[in-house]
């Protein structure tokens, strides 16, 4: 259980950089074209792409936390990362494979008992 339990952190890890790299992709793109000589509102073209970036990023910033946490088996990283999975079942294909993928391994018993606190 160990091994799915890593390989699910590493690859909310690897969704969470997909989505940084979205995000500076949109932005340099949008801010890109907006220099382009003759273009009519230049600022609003940047605004527009400064702002659909920050919201990738900030989107993509729990996936990140949410695999690093997981792979370190901290109580609370198994429900926020249950959380991010019923979401990212809306987020055809990759999402949806990784969310159906962490849910079947992260209800399993087996899973609950290694994320539950050492009693004492």
């Amino acid at each position: 259980m160990e091994k799915h339990i890593k390989v699910i952190g590493v690859l909310w890890i690897v969704l969470g950089g997909l989505g940084f790299l979205l995000a500076f992709f949109i932005s340099s793109l949008m801010i890109g074209v907006s220099f382009i000589p003759d273009m009519e509102a230049p600022f609003l073209l940047r605004g527009i792409g400064f702002w659909v970036g920050l919201v990738i990023f900030m989107m993509s910033l729990p996936e990140i936390l949410a695999g690093i946490f997981l792979m370190r088996k901290r109580e609370w990283a198994r429900v926020f990362t249950l959380v991010l999975a019923f979401l990212a079942l809306l987020n055809f294909p990759l999402g949806t494979a990784l969310g159906i993928y962490t849910i079947v391994i992260l209800f399993k018993s087996e899973t609950i008992e290694l994320f539950s606190p050492p009693e004492g």
